[in-house]
């Protein structure tokens, strides 16, 4: 989570962020949810720069399934982030649908709607004020200022999103914080800039690169993929560029966060470095990845570490034939 700054009236910020945004598929586009054919339930964690006060916890809770008589999906995400200093928390929880269209044989389109309800408040009971210090330098425990009494704000957002892939490739767009509801906490006026996101990817197996490298034994699956994930919200631009190794049931992945290059406007922002580590054993995913901060905050802050967990489930009739059977997977293996 990034913010410019912060007053009683207006708060200037950006949207938390997960470095493994694939494995926050309903938290990146609405477009994605149901994308794997079946049901999955997922956890995403995320701890920002935990070597200083001003660290940001975000979670995030979603769950989703495909209907598939109806080329429909549902989804519900709850999303939760937390700032140190002043006890700053935003909770949101959302309704998602998508509809699959199968455009040809190969590509198939999936447009996604969210609506969800905010809120969030402030506590400064955990902030020490000037008046606390007296000439010794001791803190007195209460302080004259009146900040200390709740502030909090409610709203109504909406989010669009579609997803265009076929077995290969794929890309996105999302566009969240339609309406640029007002945020402020303490009367006024801060609307919630609006997010755009770009995002997509292709992925490459072994075996188109050399014939020789055929898949291994179960039709465990080697390849890479490269991936960008563009978002912009208000001034705030950042591009996350890397590559990813399906090597099932190993996981890996390396991405780079930030502008690298001045643009018109002078927007470069190179914050950090991400590694990552996964697993699938089938139904289950797990993920772990690191932000070596290159900044000019520096790795003294902690970076950031984020942890995902994927389960993927199907009340449909075992007799029938599978999804992945009749129907194109998108080739993010943890969308699958």
């Amino acid at each position: 989570m990034v913010f410019g700054c912060w007053s009683p009236n207006t708060a200037h910020a950006q949207d938390p962020q997960f470095s493994q945004y694939y494995a926050a598929p309903m938290y990146l586009n609405p477009g994605l949810v149901g994308i794997n054919q079946k049901g999955r339930a997922g956890i995403n964690y995320r701890n920002q720069w935990p070597q200083i006060d001003a660290n940001y916890r975000t979670y995030s809770f979603y769950i989703d399934y495909f209907f598939e008589e109806e080329y429909s999906a549902l989804g519900l995400i709850v999303n939760r982030d937390e700032e140190g200093i002043a006890g700053l928390q935003s909770t949101n929880i959302g309704l998602q649908y998508a509809y699959q269209v199968n455009l040809t044989y190969d590509w198939t389109f999936r447009p996604g709607v969210e609506v969800s309800y905010y809120w969030r408040d402030i506590n400064f009971s955990e902030l020490t004020f000037g008046d606390q210090f007296d000439n010794t330098g001791q803190v007195r425990p209460v302080s004259s200022e009146a900040f200390n009494t709740g502030m909090n704000a409610q709203f109504v957002d909406l989010a669009f999103g579609g997803v265009l892939y076929n077995g290969k490739m794929w890309a996105g767009a999302a566009m969240h914080h339609v309406l640029e509801p007002n945020q402020s906490l303490a009367g006024g006026e801060s609307p919630l800039p609006r997010k755009f996101s770009l995002h997509g990817g292709y992925k490459i197996l072994f075996s188109d690169i050399n014939p020789k490298a055929r898949r291994p034994e179960k039709g465990r699956e080697r390849s890479f993929t490269p991936s960008i994930n563009y978002k912009q919200q208000g001034s705030f631009k950042q591009l996350d560029a890397g590559i990813y190794f399906t090597l099932e049931p190993v996981l890996l992945g390396a991405w780079y966060r930030g502008i690298p290059i001045d643009g018109f406007t002078g927007t470069k922002n190179s914050e950090s470095i991400i590694s990552m580590i996964g697993f699938n054993t089938g139904d289950l995913t797990i993920g772990y990845s690191f932000d070596y901060t290159i900044s000019d905050l520096g790795i003294g802050s902690g970076g950031a570490h984020e942890v995902s967990i994927i389960y993927a489930f199907s009340l449909a009739d075992p007799r029938k034939p599978s999804r992945e059977v009749r129907e194109l997977r998108c080739p993010v293996p943890f969308l699958f």
